[in-house]
């Protein structure tokens, strides 16, 4: 017996060194990559995106953060030492140049200085919380006072970092902040809608609506992402997806073909019933996503990034796009649509049926009869 308890008290010690042998190699790999990853960045142009821009993406990040500061050796710090700890992180020396990134990108976080030349630190928290009401902002100051926090915390930001600080110090700050963020999550119940990263490999919650950080909302329900050469890529937004269900067939434009705004661009088919969408922008497509056509329930997982249907080289961006949402804005049309949406089921259902009464469901609008299908087309999407 004695024997067998020092074989297992053997076997489990071996066991412990190996798996601590196992992480000190994982942790050697993944610091060498991130270390890479730092000498990478310094090496790539991103001044197509901002002047300032340094970008480190790490895999798998615990987070993505952005920031902002008017000193190069505070984000230098910043980078190098959340970098290789495990973090993806843009630095940008203005505000401005922030909030561009805020509209084309998702980020969990956003560290800004206090004291900027030309937007300062509560300028760009209050933007930030307009832009993406989903991502939380932290504060850099030398003028950590009660009342600097106050204001801060008045329009929405998290926390507030004092510098100078220690490679320490900043990791426990930016670790209790990911804790806090995560809890907070954890907490809320989930909202109807909001502005979350996904993407098309992410499952989105049946009893959410999600639109991603950057990407435009048409009033028919189609979404809009513009790259910097001016083509965007369009497809069916998540509200639509959800209210329709499992999709049978795409009819998409042909290359070449020019379509003005408020032609219809392409048509969604389940059963005997079609739901034409109309285009948000003017414009000759370019590329038509085959990908999709080959496997429509990529959609069922997210109708966002990849899973675009069609682009278009735009004609008149600087006009066209003033008529989308974006960001809050964006939000607060889906919860008035959901609204709408709702109360217009509820006067064409007679008799009364409890089934579509009660909350949204995943194929709501594809259970309708031909009838209703086609009066809900015209009032949500073919608009």
């Amino acid at each position: 017996m004695a024997i067998f308890v020092v074989a297992l008290i053997i076997f489990i010690s071996a066991d412990i060194l190996i798996r601590y042998i196992l992480k000190v190699i994982n942790d050697k790999k993944l610091k060498k990559e991130r270390e890479s990853v730092l000498n990478e960045t310094m090496n790539i142009d991103f001044s197509t995106e901002a002047v300032s821009l340094k970008r480190a993406e790490v895999p798998n990040p615990k987070a993505r953060i952005i920031c902002v500061d008017d000193e190069n050796v505070i984000l230098d710090s910043f980078r190098k030492i959340l970098v290789l700890d495990g973090y993806s992180v843009d630095t940008v020396n203005s505000g401005e140049e922030a909030l561009g990134l805020v509209k084309s990108n998702d980020y969990d976080f956003c560290f800004t200085d206090l004291k900027m030349p030309t937007m300062d630190g509560v300028e760009v928290c209050k933007s930030v919380k307009y832009l993406r009401p989903d991502m939380d902002v932290v504060i850099i100051t030398g003028y950590a006072t009660v009342e600097t926090a106050v204001e801060t915390m008045k329009v929405g930001a998290m926390d507030y970092v004092q510098k100078p600080f220690t490679e320490d110090e900043l990791l426990e700050f930016v670790k209790k902040c990911l804790i806090k963020r995560n809890d907070r999550i954890k907490r809320e119940l989930k909202p109807r809608v909001h502005i979350a990263h996904v993407s098309e490999s992410t499952k989105l919650s049946q009893g959410e609506f999600a639109i991603p950080g950057g990407v435009f909302i048409a009033p028919g329900h189609t979404w809009v992402s513009v790259s910097i050469d001016g083509t965007a890529s369009i497809g069916m937004d998540d509200f639509s997806k959800k209210l329709l269900g499992d999709i049978d067939d795409i009819e998409l434009p042909v290359v070449g073909e020019k379509i003005a705004k408020g032609e219809k661009i392409f048509t969604l088919k389940q059963k005997e019933k079609v739901l034409s969408f109309l285009s948000p922008l003017s414009g000759t497509i370019t590329e038509i996503n085959h990908d999709l056509l080959e496997n429509l329930l990529t959609l069922d997982h997210s109708v966002y990034a990849k899973n675009f249907f069609c682009k278009i080289k735009a004609d008149k961006l600087d006009t066209e796009l003033k008529d989308l949402k974006i960001g809050k804005e964006a939000v607060i049309f889906y919860q008035e649509e959901i609204d709408r949406y709702t109360d217009t089921v509820k006067e064409l259902i007679q008799p009364k049926d409890s089934m579509f009464e009660e909350a949204l469901f995943a194929g709501h609008m594809g259970k309708m009869d031909e009838k209703i299908w086609n009066h809900l087309s015209g009032e949500f999407f073919n608009k």
